[in-house]
Order: C-alpha cells, then structure tokens, then sequence
C-alpha cells in the first residue's frame, strides 16, 4: 500500500483530508490566498514537530534541500519560504487547527477504547490538568502572568486510556486553572480526577449533578462532619478510614449540599493523604488506586514538552502561538492513529518519532522501518514514556 511513498507522505495519508478542507471552509482560512494553502501550512508545521526543527528559517533550508520532493511530500506550493509561513502563522485563523485537532482526537480515541487501565475499572477515566508555559513579557504582551513574567497554560482533559487529550483549552497566565472547568462538557458516568487546584465545591456538585463522578484531594483547612464509618482492613491495606458525612462550613455546604465520601489512605511514605468523592461504590483501596493514575497527565505534560516544539515558538503573536500548539497535538494524535492503524504496538511513541525523524525521505514502509524490537533492546527509553506509548 504504501511501497514507493515517502515515509512523511504515509503518515499525513491519516490526514483526512475532506475534513481538513470543511474546518478552512469554515474559518474562511484562504480568502485571497493565491499560492501557500492551509494544507501547505499545515504540512510544514508537522514536518517541523516531526524533525525537530528549531526556527523558521530551519523549516525552509531543510524543505528547500527537498524542493524536487515536496510534490511527493504532498505540498502545492513551489517552495515554502519563512515569510510566507511566518505570515499564515499570525493571520490564518487557529481555529481550523483546533476544528481539525477534535476530529483526528474523535478518530484516535475508539482505537484505544480497549487499552489497559492500570485498575480494575470498566468506565471512562479522565485526569483533568493544566501545565504553564513561561514566556518573556516583552515578546509576548498578550499572555500577562506576574509583573515581569509572561506565560500561557495548557489546560489538558486526558482520557487515560491511551492517554488521548479529549479537551485542551489554552488561556494566558493568569486565568485560574478551576475556571476551566466551566468549559467542560461532562461526560455521564464517567471519572473525573482532579487535584486540590481544582477544589471548588460549586463546581463539582455540577460534576455530581451531571451523574459523573470525580475523586479530588481534600485541602487541609476541608471541614467534614461524619455521618457514618464504614469499615476497613486495615492490616492488609493503607486504607485508615471510609466515612460519609457533609461539609461543615455554610458557604461550602451551600455549594456541594449532597453527601460526600471521604478516604484517607497511608502512602509508602507513610504520608496520611485525605479523598473527596461521590461514589460510593468503588471499595476505598480503589479510589486511591484510582488517583494515583492521574500522574498519567503529567506525564503527558512532561512528554510533549520534551519531544514537541511548543515551548519554543515559531512566531510571537497570539495566533501563531495557538496555531503551533494545536498543529503539535494533531501531529501527537496522528502518530497515535498510525501507531494503532499500522498495529505498532511493540514501539512507544517516543521510540516512533525517533525512528521516523531520521527517515522521513525514506521510501520504505512504515512497518518495515520499526520491526519489533529485540527483548533486552527495550526499556531504554521507560522513565519518559507514556501508558499508551
């Protein structure tokens, strides 16, 4: 199928292109474009997450030493100059990138339904998360964090099976992480895992009345008045107690009027660690099996920044921030579709973008290139990978 394509050209052919075509229409992204297309623009992005180029002016000495090839590439254009993706940077909309960001993440997602979650639990399982990306106030005027410090926030909903970002919303320093959880849609009997950031009990009774559930740290000044203990093993497990009651103080209880479950748990540390949540099902040793999975999301975090350009920008404007970062993510879940798609599971990621950085003008199949690896050859690369990975 893919036998004589360059290995660039097989992993854009994930690319649905009719889709990609409906998210410009429907930003007006080439009105009065005559030669460099948003497809163009879109590749050129990639190539650069993909190889790990360092600047504009890198991209187009590295696409110009391939001109005779960027037909085959899948590029229109002539050439690719930094000027003139410097220009579709700051004016062509973002928000096509982020349109067509959702449809490869509705794409990606059913292929990893089935992917092991680490507990013994059926439902869906989010961790909710935002990671700060520091900035130089005097380039970037837009993103105020402190007096003397810029900075944007990557606010990330990570389905955990796959680690697959369902929802990723990018805000300026200073919007509070727990405001962003008024722009999600809750999914009905899903997990929501959130940490003490987000303990704001308005807005997880909202959780609550959508019938999903979440499991969050109490902060220590939390005020819970029991109702019930339940009991528990204490000999076998960290669990210390299981209890239902109520929040005490008026404002909070206000907020959050339903009944709560509190567990605490002993870490290895021997670290007391204090549960909020509204299920009441799950058996204690669960909901902190459970929590513990949230470190995915900042794995995820510390993944991205490491092998995708989204801590160094290409242009300085807002749009060209946001247009970088949403063409990163779609290049994250397109090798994530081809990783599934090409049945590439012996291969993390991080072991797939590597292979491929170096062969991207290779005419050799992808599942040729990354024949499974031998046994004792694994593990290299484990402290930075990801569960999906």
């Amino acid at each position: 199928m893919y036998q004589g394509k360059l290995v660039f050209s097989q992993i854009m052919a994930f690319l649905p292109l009719s889709t990609f075509a409906r998210c410009v229409a429907a930003h007006h992204g080439e009105h009065k474009v005559k030669d460099f297309s948003c497809l163009d623009q879109f590749l050129a992005m990639a190539f650069a997450q993909l190889t790990g180029r360092e600047s504009l002016r890198d991209i187009e000495v590295n696409l110009r030493a391939q001109g005779s090839r960027l037909y085959h590439m899948g590029f229109r254009c002539k050439t690719v100059s930094r000027n003139t993706l410097a220009n579709a940077n700051a004016t062509r909309p973002w928000q096509i990138y982020a349109d067509l960001a959702q449809h490869l993440i509705a794409m990606a997602r059913p292929l990893y339904a089935k992917e092991p979650l680490g507990v013994a639990l059926d439902a869906t399982v989010y961790a909710f998360d935002a990671t700060t990306i520091d900035l130089c106030l005097s380039v970037f005027p837009w993103a105020p964090f402190r007096a003397a410090k810029a900075a944007i926030r990557l606010h990330t909903l990570l389905d955990l099976r796959g680690s697959i970002p369902s929802f990723i919303h990018i805000t300026d320093g200073k919007t509070h992480e727990v405001n962003v959880l008024d722009d999600l849609v809750i999914e009905h009997g899903a997990f929501y895992l959130l940490d003490r950031g987000y303990l704001d009990f308005s807005r997880l009774y909202g959780i609550h009345q959508a019938q999903a559930f979440f499991v969050t740290r109490a902060k220590s000044n939390t005020k819970f008045k029991r109702r019930y203990s339940h009991p528990v093993d204490r000999v076998n497990t960290s669990v210390l107690c299981d209890q239902t009651g109520v929040l005490s103080v008026f404002y909070s209880s206000k907020d959050y009027p339903a009944a709560l479950r509190r567990v605490v748990v002993r870490d290895e540390c021997g670290k007391r660690i204090v549960f909020l949540t509204n299920n009441f099902a799950l058996k204690p040793e669960l909901i902190a099996a459970l929590y513990r999975q949230r470190w995915q999301v900042e794995l995820f975090f510390k993944w991205i920044k490491q092998h995708l350009r989204i801590k160094a920008f290409f242009g300085t404007s807002e749009n060209a921030v946001k247009t970088q970062i949403w063409i990163a993510t779609c290049t994250y879940v397109l090798i994530a579709i081809a990783k599934k798609r090409l049945h590439l599971e012996h291969h993390s990621l991080y072991e797939i973008l590597q292979i491929l950085s170096l062969t991207m003008f290779e005419q050799t199949p992808i599942n040729q290139l990354l024949t499974p690896p031998l046994p004792d050859a694994v593990g290299d690369f484990s402290s930075n990978q990801l569960p999906l990975l």
